[in-house]
């Protein structure tokens, strides 16, 4: 009776294979086992490698090339893009070279590049987050933005730091292999900074706490992610994600840390009997060092964490009047487009640009000012659009009595 076993795949019988394996109503041998094993190998192996050529591939470009990119969207700052242009060439450049020819011996191969993560300083408006967003898009790389003031450390109400994470795979699809070349922005550093330099007997969840436990994430680690953001949960299941190669750029207005340089140069002025010298308040962030961070509340290893650190000017009246009509995406070239589709042809005088620069200068919102006025004088002919003549000018009279600037 044995004798007459065969595999219900190929028919073989059972004194021609080395072994048979039975089931609940059926057989299979050795031979089918090893070529459903193949076929499976080979569609898995075809599938994975499909994945990885849809990810992201990242075509480096050269510091000027950056630069030249970035004059096309933010006004002035050229100190500024110029060593953001640097950090990220670099940083990528340690990316790619990193993954050319593993296994190729070097002479250099035990030197590791450190990481070129960027600290932007500068008030609000000054286009620390449009920096950022316009290298993602030059690079093509995934890009997310998260809020420190969010954050606080585990075990409290808020988020995990890890839910940084999270915003950036959400904005690939949870495509692992592209989201780990990817950009992320950590708004409002200076939000968690240490809130005394103090003993307090009520824990510093959202300040001290927090810059502790993004210290692994920035320095490049195996981190595992909820899916979700939010908390982590013992039941819910992990996403591991290495962030050695992700960019993180930090951006804060540091409200206050002009008074900590100014003190810090007078108080060497005086030490070494020098004429004080005289520095406009403006000027006072071009002599930022490592000290003042630690002053206003970051933590060294955090500060250690972003090696590359530089400034934003403020923005005065004429860079305002500037980001209004010069950049690629310029406010009034969104509004003029925005008519255009109604067959609309909108003018707006040189005059009335100074007034809604002027108006935006004294707030003090930087750039994000300059479309609350232009909303203001813009929403009534939009509203009334099919009433709207052919040609609509916009004159210095017009925004006077829009922004009630008298």
């Amino acid at each position: 009776m044995e004798d007459l076993l065969k595999c219900n795949f190929c028919g073989r019988k059972k004194n021609e294979i080395t072994f048979l394996i039975s089931g609940i109503n059926g057989h299979i041998c050795n031979f089918c086992i090893e070529k459903t094993y193949s076929i499976i190998n080979k569609k898995f192996l075809e599938k994975k490698t499909k994945k990885e050529n849809n990810s992201i591939k990242i075509e480096i470009k050269k510091p000027k090339e950056i630069k030249f990119y970035l004059d096309k969207y933010v006004v002035g700052q050229n100190e500024a893009k110029k060593i953001i242009s640097v950090a990220v060439y670099n940083h990528y450049k340690r990316i790619l070279n990193s993954q050319y020819n593993e296994n190729q011996k070097k002479e250099n191969e035990n030197i590791e590049i450190e990481k070129s993560n960027i600290l932007l300083i500068g008030n609000t408006g000054t286009g620390k987050t449009l920096l950022a967003k316009s290298i993602s898009k030059l690079l093509k790389v995934p890009f997310a933005i998260a809020d420190a003031t969010t954050l606080t450390e585990a075990g409290y109400v808020g988020e995990d730091v890890e839910s940084i994470l999270t915003k950036l795979l959400q904005s690939v699809n949870y495509d692992i292999n592209s989201a780990e070349k990817g950009i992320i922005f950590l708004d409002e550093i200076d939000k968690i900074s240490r809130k005394s330099n103090n003993p307090s007997i009520t824990r510093d969840v959202s300040g001290e706490g927090v810059q502790q436990a993004l210290l692994k994430i920035l320095e490049g680690a195996i981190i595992n992610v909820p899916p979700q953001g939010g908390r982590k949960h013992p039941d819910q299941k992990m996403i591991q994600i290495n962030t050695e190669n992700i960019l993180f750029i930090a951006g804060g207005t540091f409200d206050g840390i002009e008074k900590i340089i100014s003190d810090r140069i007078e108080k060497i002025s005086i030490g070494f009997f020098t004429q004080k010298k005289k520095y406009k308040k403006n000027n006072y962030l071009k002599n930022i060092i490592s000290s003042d961070l630690k002053n206003f509340g970051l933590i060294p290893e955090l500060i250690g964490r972003f090696p590359i650190n530089t400034y934003l000017n403020p923005l005065d009246k004429n860079m305002l009047k500037k980001i209004l009509l010069e950049p690629k995406n310029a406010l009034i070239k969104q509004y003029q487009k925005l008519f255009d589709m109604d067959n609309i042809s909108m003018n707006i005088t040189d005059e009335a640009l100074d007034i809604i620069a002027d108006k935006t200068f004294k707030i003090g919102l930087g750039a994000r000012g300059l479309r609350t006025f232009c909303e203001k004088i813009f929403i009534d002919y939009i509203y009334d659009i099919e009433n709207i003549q052919k040609n609509l000018n916009i004159d210095k009279d017009i925004v006077m009595k829009k922004l009630n600037y008298y």
